[in-house]
């Protein structure tokens, strides 16, 4: 990696706290190898209330592009000068492009699940679509699945006040999408996923400390064209998707989703599309499985 550096590099840095456990630099880096492309990836721990002093520094230093991870995507969009309409929308940012000194932000986070829902022609536009979470995640995936025409979201969340938020915004903007929302209890989440065509866990519920958990008991109201999907890439399967698998259903974890919000955030700094292939078979020699 050092001998590939020069005084013509551009960098491209993570913004965040914790940033140590980031795959992105592997990904991005692996990358950019691969291509032949004169571009480093570094993570920067910048602690909560510092971001304005991070935006200062990516501009003394000129990087050409950031990501950003908790706690700053939506603290940092009042020091971009200029956000996509889904970022907008979504109310963060996790990706920004440098030109001339000029931040764009974007949000890719949503847009990598929507993608790897097409990589398994997953059928979501005219769909109900079930959600389990409120939170900066499942915002991301509601919103960007509403905007890209989703024909119904339902929200289920512990609190009703996030989920409410998020469905208010998709009703209010994206009129092609009725949003709906419900405090979580199984027994609405199974009436409503009988009818459902995917169904999304965008809670922590299945992984570590919560490895083994589900946020649903039963899989009986599982059907033979239910897709379900977890954000959760670690463990590999976690235990709402064995419950789908016995259940006959197709399913996904978030590993393509991560993948592919790095891929569209490498395209936005570039210009170039990342050999998602490569990254993925690196990924696994990771111990990291689809």
């Amino acid at each position: 990696m050092i001998s590939r550096i020069k005084g013509t590099t551009k960098l491209i840095g993570l913004l965040g706290d914790p940033v140590k456990h980031s795959l992105s630099p592997l990904m991005h880096n692996t990358a950019f190898k691969a291509l032949n492309l004169d571009y480093v990836y570094m993570a920067f721990q910048v602690k909560e209330g510092f971001i304005k002093e991070g935006i200062e520094a990516v501009k003394t230093f000129n990087l050409e592009g950031f990501n950003l991870t908790m706690p700053h995507k939506q603290r940092v969009m009042e020091y971009l000068d200029e956000v996509s309409e889904e970022a907008a929308l979504i109310g963060s940012v996790n990706t920004v492009k440098n030109i001339d000194g000029k931040l764009f932000g974007y949000n890719t986070d949503g847009k990598g699940f929507v993608k790897s829902l097409e990589e398994k022609n997953i059928e979501y536009k005219g769909k109900k679509i079930v959600l389990t979470g409120a939170g900066g995640a499942a915002r991301a995936v509601a919103i960007q699945l509403a905007y890209d025409g989703a024909g119904e979201i339902t929200i289920f969340n512990r609190t009703m006040d996030s989920a409410v938020e998020i469905v208010d915004i998709i009703n209010k903007n994206i009129p092609s999408c009725k949003g709906k929302a419900f405090k979580l209890k199984e027994e609405e989440l199974m009436k409503e996923i009988r009818d459902a065509s995917i169904f999304v866990n965008c809670t922590s519920v299945g992984m570590e400390p919560n490895a083994g958990e589900s946020i649903i008991s039963s899989n009986k109201a599982f059907h033979k064209d239910l897709f379900v999907a977890d954000i959760i890439y670690e463990p590999k399967k976690t235990k709402l998707l064995s419950m789908a698998e016995e259940a006959g259903c197709k399913y996904m974890n978030g590993l393509m989703m991560l993948i592919w919000q790095g891929a569209i955030a490498f395209n936005i700094w570039t210009g170039k599309n990342m050999p998602v292939d490569l990254i993925k078979k690196l990924l696994e020699k990771q111990g990291f499985y689809v």
